[in-house]
């Protein structure tokens, strides 16, 4: 079933990490195995922020000298990173299998992405100048709570509770997603793609990767791929609706947009709200009142509709 959820302010820094918070806490009922959410603060000039797992949670639950096996993976990642010209500004350990680093980087953003997943159990999260994309298995407010969400500010944000039922139960396959070269974006999607194999070997044949076997990641990918060859946004998501067969409701955010897009049988729900300074939607109305308690008018967007705001 699934539910998704997003946010943007335009003009504003807002707390989008405790809004994005309730708006998923509110979504439980959709999905209890995993939560994601991709935020997006306030881009530093020359800087990137890399997020990045070691492990997944059942790695480390089992032992027999995981812990050291991450160890080792951490200083081979940093020690890949100088190599390829990237300066660590500052890094965190936020849990036992999943890192921070602030990064100011010289070389290639996409060279260095590949280079760091060559690491055997190591796979990027997400390498952008706003965006921070963090996932894992629990509801919101737990996933929240241990990576301290609820201090993040920033424009705009888009988030996921995920109920598996064709992949499996891990960060790899928790949403949202990322996917390089086009370092800002993030996906989130409810639905399913019924030619997700078609279009998946045509991604790879222009060089594309792929970490997780969900339908969802190829979404990102696409849309990394459309951005990269000079589409707007916009014209991605428009294109999407042709090209891309199935049910499905998706939201993507870039750097400093938000956009949205429903397939030709709208089967997948979305509410919306919009006033002058915000836009909120989700699957279903109480995660927007879970922001905007007060009386509010929403609607829903109708089949093949496309819609993109900039913050």
């Amino acid at each position: 079933m699934c539910g998704i959820a997003g946010l943007i302010h335009r003009g504003r820094v807002s707390d989008v990490g405790a809004e994005m918070t309730a708006m998923l806490q509110a979504l439980k009922h959709r999905g209890p195995d995993s939560t994601g959410f991709a935020v997006y603060g306030t881009p530093k000039a020359g800087e990137y922020v890399m997020r990045l797992k070691l492990a997944e949670q059942e790695d480390m639950a089992r032992g027999h000298g995981i812990e050291e096996v991450v160890e080792g993976r951490i200083a081979e990642v940093e020690r890949r990173m100088e190599k390829r010209g990237a300066r660590i500004l500052s890094r965190e350990r936020v849990r036992p299998y999943a890192m921070r680093y602030e990064l100011r980087l010289d070389g290639d953003p996409e060279a260095l992405a590949r280079y760091v997943e060559e690491v055997e159990g190591t796979e990027i999260l997400s390498l952008g100048h706003g965006l921070e994309l963090i996932k894992d298995l629990g509801d919101a407010a737990r996933v929240a709570g241990d990576y301290d969400l609820a201090r993040f500010r920033g424009t705009h944000a888009i988030g996921h509770t995920r109920m598996a039922t064709e992949s499996d139960v891990d960060i790899r396959s928790a949403h949202p997603y990322w996917a390089f070269p086009y370092n800002d974006v993030s996906v989130v999607h409810n639905g399913q793609i019924t030619n997700y194999w078609l279009m998946r070997r045509e991604m790879e044949r222009k060089g594309h990767r792929f970490m997780s076997n969900c339908d969802s990641e190829l979404l990102a990918v696409y849309t990394a791929h459309n951005l990269a060859e000079g589409m707007s946004l916009e014209e991605s998501l428009r294109r999407s609706i042709q090209e891309i067969d199935g049910v499905f409701t998706y939201l993507v955010a870039t750097r400093d947009q938000l956009g949205m897009a429903k397939d030709t049988m709208a089967a997948k729900p979305l509410v919306l709200y919009e006033s002058d300074d915000l836009i909120a939607m989700a699957s279903e109305e109480v995660a927007i009142r879970a922001i905007l308690p007060q009386e509010i008018d929403t609607w829903d967007p109708y089949d093949e509709e496309v819609r993109v705001w900039q913050a």
